[in-house]
């Protein structure tokens, strides 16, 4: 979630460090920005082939680098694994 006033700037920094998602072979497998205020301001789903990948991506000095803008601008990120089941989607999108 964005700091009160500061969602465009959260997603001018998520739009920056999603690019180094690419870079540690990951996937950005879906972003999708809320359009309301009493929800999380993005909610992301990635692939990453191990924790290993994931905690390098997480590190990588770029993102580092962009810490002070990230504290300005977020408020709270939570990152969980999660299991998609197909099964669960509407037959138009399996």
């Amino acid at each position: 979630m964005a700091h009160s006033g500061n969602r465009s700037g959260l997603h001018v920094y998520e739009d920056a460090v999603l690019e180094l998602v690419h870079d540690h072979d990951g996937l950005l497998v879906q972003r999708a920005v809320s359009d309301d205020d009493e929800t999380p301001d993005e909610v992301q789903l990635y692939e990453f082939r191990s924790q290993a990948v994931l905690d390098g991506c997480l590190t990588d000095p770029r993102r580092l680098a962009r810490e002070d803008e990230r504290d300005r601008v977020v408020a709270r990120t939570a990152l969980f694994p999660v299991t998609l089941r197909p099964e669960a989607l509407a037959p138009e999108l399996t």
